[in-house]
């Protein structure tokens, strides 16, 4: 069997984070396995605590995982602190880890800025150019880039940017800024749409880790990174069109839309 490895934070609510990659990972036929970068105390209507984990307890977590059961690809979410940053890129060079997937948790899709610029910068200069493909949504590609981010064409530039400074492939992903459902992977050498339909439903908590998980599972599987992004996006739709409805604000998706509930 297939493994792949996240190392992102925790989410209590097991909508996004560690929980929902795990969920995802075996939805989409692959071992899943984490390191913990943080633990949160949240739900649905927000983060009440976050527990940062020192860096080398992190360190260990890589450490025991990839020596034992070694994975076919790895996803990082949430990394608050530069010093976690040094951590992940210090064990994907030491044990050669392959299929790195960067979701840059930088800014929320509401403009906010999730962690701090000491974080973000190392996240770039140190992760970004060991990854196979980093998936900023509009607000972060906007951040790494530089440059305002108002139309297709704006992203498809500020992918070229991104991918032109570190040398990785892009998903440059439209989402609730853009008001569509369209995203735009930039290889390095030749860009690619991938459309997607407008799903209305408010319980979207999740999605960003949701996608990246789906494409660093069929990465793992051996899919060229097209065929990954396309399966990962199809995956998502199906989750966000189950039209799941838990707690008081903006709930989880349902990741196992398609396992046959008794």
């Amino acid at each position: 069997m297939n493994t792949a490895l996240t190392i992102a934070g925790s989410d209590s609510s097991g909508g996004a984070g560690i929980q929902a990659d795990i969920k995802t990972m075996l939805a989409n036929g692959v071992y899943g396995m984490s390191a913990i970068t943080a633990l949160t105390a949240q739900n649905t209507t927000g983060v009440s605590s976050v527990l940062e984990v020192p860096p080398e307890f992190l360190a260990e977590q890589i450490r025991m995982v990839v020596t034992d059961i070694f994975p076919d690809s790895v996803k990082t979410g949430m990394v608050s602190s530069a010093a976690l940053v040094s951590v992940i890129a210090e064990g994907v060079r030491t044990y050669n880890l392959k299929n790195l997937v960067v979701d840059p948790v930088m800014v929320s899709t509401s403009g906010a800025r999730l962690i701090s610029d000491e974080a973000a910068a190392a996240m770039q200069s140190e992760l970004f150019p060991l990854a196979s493909v980093v998936t900023p949504n509009v607000p972060e590609a906007e951040a790494i880039s530089g440059m305002r981010i108002l139309s297709a064409g704006d992203m498809e530039e500020a992918a070229r940017r991104i991918a032109s400074k570190y040398g990785c492939a892009v998903l440059c992903k439209g989402g609730h800024a853009m008001n569509d459902a369209d995203d735009y992977l930039f290889d390095g050498t030749d860009g690619q749409w991938f459309h997607g339909q407008r799903i209305d439903n408010p319980n979207t908590h999740g999605t960003g880790c949701t996608l990246s998980s789906a494409i660093a599972a069929h990465l793992a599987k051996g899919c060229a990174l097209s065929e990954a992004v396309e399966k990962a996006k199809a995956y998502l739709s199906g989750a966000l069109s189950a039209m799941l409805d838990l707690g008081a604000g903006r709930g989880p998706m349902d990741h196992g839309f398609g396992v046959l509930y008794e």
